[in-house]
């Protein structure tokens, strides 16, 4: 992995998430499916300026989806859990 915006794709914004984000000081990402823990912390660290104490990741298969009689199926992905030192914060949506 040579880009660190290619690692964290997108933040995810649910209620377990903000959940997480209240309780534990956690925020959760989907993350390239090939990217490890390591690349994972440094990534969230240098796009966002926080440390970051710790990651868990989930690996999500793709569920089959028919429409009609064609089956499909969706992409397999991956979610992380980050957890940030005290004190720290991302923040998303900055003002809404």
């Amino acid at each position: 992995m040579k880009d660190l915006r290619q690692v964290v794709r997108r933040p995810l914004i649910t209620e377990k998430g903000t959940l997480a984000k209240e309780t534990a000081n956690q925020v959760v990402f989907e993350v390239d499916r090939r990217a490890n823990k390591i690349e994972i912390r440094k990534a969230v660290e240098d796009l966002f300026k926080v440390k970051v104490l710790q990651v868990r990741t989930l690996n999500f298969e793709g569920k089959e989806k028919r429409m009609g009689k064609i089956m499909g199926k969706r992409s397999d992905w991956k979610k992380a859990y980050v957890t940030l030192a005290p004190g720290q914060t991302v923040e998303f949506f900055e003002g809404a």
